[in-house]
């Protein structure tokens, strides 16, 4: 199969939409941040709190505003009227930051990218607001876990 963004000479190439019928798409990604002892221990009544403020509740924006500016920030993706978007911030058992962002619409082309984005965003807004406390935090992963809508469903085998 065919790069979709490339023309058949392999010049880079926005994807024609045009053409395909309006359906309802959903995406979900997901980054995990592995925190060290020193910035956990800020952890407190379900957040992290610096003096900048809140950090899930500032991440949360961050993760929505990120998945709205999405066209903006990788080339070839599609300006998208977003119906909602999601950013759900948990600590789990091996005390990382799962960061979950959704992205819905009804539209031509899919949200996988604003999932992405969203995620990847909230997940650097977490570093920079616990910088100060430590460098060793680590973005380990982000990943779509699923996505709904358009030619195939996809749910990540966790």
């Amino acid at each position: 199969m065919p790069f979709t963004h490339l023309t058949p000479d392999n010049r880079p190439t926005m994807v024609d939409v045009g053409d395909k019928k309006i359906t309802a798409r959903t995406a979900t990604a997901r980054s995990i941040i592995s925190l060290p002892p020193e910035v956990l221990r800020h952890f407190t009544d379900g957040d992290l709190n610096t003096k900048k403020g809140s950090v899930f509740q500032t991440a949360i924006l961050a993760g929505i505003m990120g998945a709205k500016q999405t066209a903006s920030l990788i080339p070839l993706c599609h300006p998208l009227a977003l119906d909602k978007v999601s950013v759900d911030i948990t600590l789990n058992e091996n005390q990382e930051v799962v960061i979950e962002c959704t992205a819905k619409l009804s539209g031509k082309t899919g949200v996988e990218m604003e999932a992405l984005t969203g995620a990847s965003v909230a997940a650097l807004t977490v570093y920079d607001m616990c910088k100060a406390f430590s460098q060793d935090i680590i973005i380990k992963e982000t990943r779509l876990i699923e996505k709904k809508g358009g030619k195939t469903d996809f749910t990540h085998k966790l």
